[in-house]
């Protein structure tokens, strides 16, 4: 089964010569309901706006330990996908914590696209925010490595199936993917894997705009991404995207994000 790569940056940008992290973490926070909620909970009014805000401020996490949380990255991700590639999100990616602090081993994002004349793509994410981007593309590696066992893809087709909403386009042709009877050949061959990096880049650390100098910067720090995909052998057996989100600081960003959280709950 011949896999595939590809490769995109998507950078906050600067304003008055600052990394825009404050900027950023609102955008975030803007998608919170939808990254969440599930749809017959994402029905908004002008009268129940803020809570929907409220209800997924509080899904996301509630702990003051907020540090080492990754929900940053998870949201940056699904919003990249849902801009930029015209995704279609299947299930939220907190419907299945018992509490809101509760660490999920699954996949980080399942979106659905339909690309035009072709059969449609599951896009199954992997999401890491992390200090450097050594630890970030080794994890990922490995957490997909993991998620590409029989056991554990059998495992998210039982969760993933039921909680489709049946209003998804072209809903009998995905739902079918993942019976217990379809082979996972068929799923993995329909699949996408997106592997999302939101970690401190020295470009942006030491950019105030986006001239040259970053831009040449940053596609050197996504080169060395894709060499480590490509060296792990994983974009010969399944289709890999990589999506780079360098950050200036990604305690900045974090704390940011935390108020912003915080604020809303």
């Amino acid at each position: 089964m011949p896999g595939s790569s590809g490769a995109e940056i998507y950078c906050a940008g600067f304003e008055f010569s600052k990394w825009r992290s404050a900027q950023f973490a609102f955008h975030l926070a803007e998608w919170l309901p939808e990254y969440a909620l599930p749809e017959e909970e994402l029905r908004t009014h002008h009268g129940n706006m803020l809570v929907k805000l409220n209800q997924a401020a509080i899904r996301v996490y509630t702990s003051d330990k907020y540090k080492n949380r990754g929900e940053a990255g998870e949201i940056a991700l699904h919003a990249i996908c849902r801009d930029f590639f015209g995704t279609l999100p299947l299930s939220p990616r907190v419907f299945y914590k018992s509490s809101s602090n509760d660490v999920i081993k699954a996949f980080d994002m399942v979106h659905v696209r339909f690309p035009e004349s072709k059969k449609l793509e599951i896009w199954l994410g992997e999401s890491k925010l992390y200090e450097d981007a050594a630890s970030a593309i080794g994890d990922a590696i490995s957490s997909v490595q993991a998620h590409l066992d029989a056991g554990f893809l059998q495992n998210q087709k039982v969760l993933l199936g039921p909680q489709m909403p049946k209003t998804t386009p072209r809903y009998e042709e995905i739902i079918s993917l993942f019976q217990k009877g379809t082979s996972l050949d068929d799923l993995v061959s329909s699949a996408v894997f997106v592997i999302g990096i939101s970690c401190t880049s020295e470009g942006a650390l030491a950019a105030k705009i986006s001239d040259d100098t970053y831009l040449a910067k940053v596609q050197s720090e996504l080169s060395y991404l894709v060499d480590r995909i490509e060296k792990s052998g994983l974009s010969k057996t399944v289709k890999v995207l990589l999506v780079y989100i360098p950050l200036a600081s990604k305690s900045e960003l974090v704390s940011a994000f935390d108020i912003r959280l915080k604020g809303l709950q």
